[in-house]
């Protein structure tokens, strides 16, 4: 696996970087992306015959830049946040990466959940809804949504550990 997995970096590197540099529009964020790629490659569980190259590496790819986008717009979100504190409330550099972080792990704890569950969380979490009328806006049974809760809170306990 690892050998044509080599072989596959040595031929499609560069036409990748390149693909991706059109995507972000810098050589940078193009370089860790097709990085970033071929370990996903290399962490696949199965190896696959890989029939047509490019196009194999341009859908793992695109799920690689996906979650970079989400995550730009995670950052750019909770920046656009800290822009409204008053100075003195601002948290220290140290402080924004550790925050920074801990909601991108959120993210893909939350991602990580089928639909119901998240929206049930969510609605729980953010919006304080009573599990009774989550089960009403969802069309579901509160056994359902007791149910979609422990799996979400079984995820939070993950990330904790």
């Amino acid at each position: 696996m690892q050998r044509d997995v080599a072989a596959l970096y040595t031929t499609h590197y560069g036409w990748l970087q390149g693909w991706l540099r059109k995507k972000v529009g810098n050589a940078f964020d193009a370089a860790d992306l097709a990085q970033d790629t071929f370990v996903r490659i290399l962490g696949a569980r199965e190896p696959q015959a890989i029939d047509v190259p490019c196009a194999y590496l341009t859908t793992v790819a695109r799920g690689v830049l996906i979650n970079w986008c989400r995550r730009q717009a995670l950052e750019r979100a909770y920046l656009e946040a800290l822009a409204l504190l008053p100075a003195p409330e601002a948290p220290s550099p140290e402080q924004r990466a550790v925050v920074l972080e801990t909601l991108h792990e959120i993210d893909a704890m939350l991602d990580a959940l089928p639909p119901l569950a998240r929206r049930a969380f969510l609605l729980s979490q953010l919006d304080g809804m009573k599990y009774e009328d989550i089960a009403r806006q969802l069309g579901v049974s509160l056994t359902s949504v007791k149910r979609y809760m422990a799996q979400a809170f079984r995820q939070c306990l993950a990330l904790m550990d």
